[in-house]
């Protein structure tokens, strides 16, 4: 007969790269079938999540050296959790300053055109490359 029943768990990590400690907790359902055959879901904050023995990262550095502690070790060590982050400060952001329209182009000064140089540059270096290479055939007699 199929069976489900679920489990909440606290996960405690801490990075061996920056030496973040956190903790994520977790749901998990275990669910089996008429078969025998058992499965578990993990969920962390409702949305399906691999278990946290499966690629945990730091949150601080990302790193994926990464070790967990005894269920409820935490809770009996309070000195390695960090205190709650400071709030950021405000930033100012600069009054914005209005930028002068650009003229029309009958009265832009005369420049050479962009798209002439983009296109002549490299049509000129293949015209002068294939003159090159029939010159060189014909002197050689090929």
């Amino acid at each position: 007969m199929p069976d489900e029943f679920v489990t909440h768990e606290m996960w405690p990590f801490e990075c061996l790269r920056c030496l973040h400690v956190w903790e994520v907790r977790y749901v998990v359902k275990h669910l089996s079938d008429a078969y025998g055959n058992e499965a578990d879901i993990w969920l962390s904050g409702g949305v399906p999540a691999p278990p946290p023995w499966a690629g945990t990262s730091c949150p601080g550095c990302g790193a994926y050296h990464v070790t967990w502690f005894p269920n409820g070790y935490l809770a009996r060590h309070p000195e390695l959790v960090s205190g709650p982050e400071p709030e950021p400060e405000p930033v100012r952001v600069p009054a914005v300053t209005r930028v002068p329209a650009r003229a029309p182009a009958a009265r832009r000064s005369a420049r050479p055109g962009r798209l002439a140089v983009a296109l002549g540059v490299p049509l000129a270096l293949f015209v002068g490359y294939e003159v090159y290479i029939n010159l060189g055939a014909v002197h050689m007699g090929h």
